[in-house]
Protein backbone atom coordinates (compact mmCIF):
# COMPACT_ATOMS: atom_id res chain seq x y z
CA UNK A 1 0.00 0.00 0.00
CA UNK A 2 1.57 3.37 -1.00
CA UNK A 3 1.10 6.34 1.61
CA UNK A 4 -0.16 9.54 0.05
CA UNK A 5 0.58 12.79 2.31
CA UNK A 6 -2.06 15.15 2.97
CA UNK A 7 -1.60 18.54 2.74
CA UNK A 8 -3.29 21.60 3.32
CA UNK A 9 -3.08 25.11 0.99
CA UNK A 10 -0.52 26.54 3.51
CA UNK A 11 1.80 23.36 3.44
CA UNK A 12 1.34 23.14 -0.39
CA UNK A 13 2.81 26.82 -0.60
CA UNK A 14 5.70 26.54 1.96
CA UNK A 15 6.46 22.66 0.81
CA UNK A 16 6.41 23.81 -2.81
CA UNK A 17 6.73 27.51 -3.42
CA UNK A 18 5.77 27.67 -6.88
CA UNK A 19 1.92 28.76 -5.94
CA UNK A 20 3.03 31.77 -3.49
CA UNK A 21 0.48 31.82 -0.75
CA UNK A 22 -2.76 29.98 -0.18
CA UNK A 23 -4.79 32.74 -1.53
CA UNK A 24 -3.39 32.35 -4.90
CA UNK A 25 -3.73 28.59 -4.70
CA UNK A 26 -7.62 29.25 -3.63
CA UNK A 27 -7.49 31.65 -6.91
CA UNK A 28 -6.31 28.51 -8.94
CA UNK A 29 -8.77 26.49 -7.42
CA UNK A 30 -11.64 28.83 -8.50
CA UNK A 31 -10.32 29.18 -11.70
CA UNK A 32 -10.25 25.67 -12.66
CA UNK A 33 -6.45 26.14 -13.45
CA UNK A 34 -4.90 24.47 -10.75
CA UNK A 35 -4.15 20.81 -9.33
CA UNK A 36 -6.75 18.32 -8.36
CA UNK A 37 -8.01 19.24 -4.55
CA UNK A 38 -10.29 17.62 -1.67
CA UNK A 39 -12.89 19.56 0.09
CA UNK A 40 -14.33 17.93 2.96
CA UNK A 41 -18.27 20.03 2.37
CA UNK A 42 -20.11 21.25 -0.50
CA UNK A 43 -20.36 24.23 1.65
CA UNK A 44 -18.45 27.10 1.64
CA UNK A 45 -16.90 26.50 5.43
CA UNK A 46 -15.51 23.03 3.98
CA UNK A 47 -11.69 22.78 4.47
CA UNK A 48 -9.56 21.87 1.75
CA UNK A 49 -6.61 19.60 1.31
CA UNK A 50 -4.46 18.25 -1.76
CA UNK A 51 -3.04 14.94 -1.99
CA UNK A 52 1.03 15.49 -2.53
CA UNK A 53 0.46 12.94 -5.70
CA UNK A 54 -2.24 15.48 -7.15
CA UNK A 55 0.27 18.22 -6.45
CA UNK A 56 3.59 16.14 -8.32
CA UNK A 57 0.78 15.11 -11.53
CA UNK A 58 -0.56 18.73 -12.05
CA UNK A 59 3.27 20.09 -11.91
CA UNK A 60 3.86 17.41 -14.95
CA UNK A 61 1.19 18.49 -16.56
CA UNK A 62 3.26 22.38 -16.61
CA UNK A 63 6.40 20.68 -17.20
CA UNK A 64 7.24 22.09 -20.91
CA UNK A 65 10.02 19.88 -22.60
CA UNK A 66 12.35 22.09 -24.43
Amino acid sequence: MSHDDVLTPKQVCEQYGIFGSPAALADRRWRGTGPAYIKTSTARCGRVFYRRSSIEKWLDSQTIAA
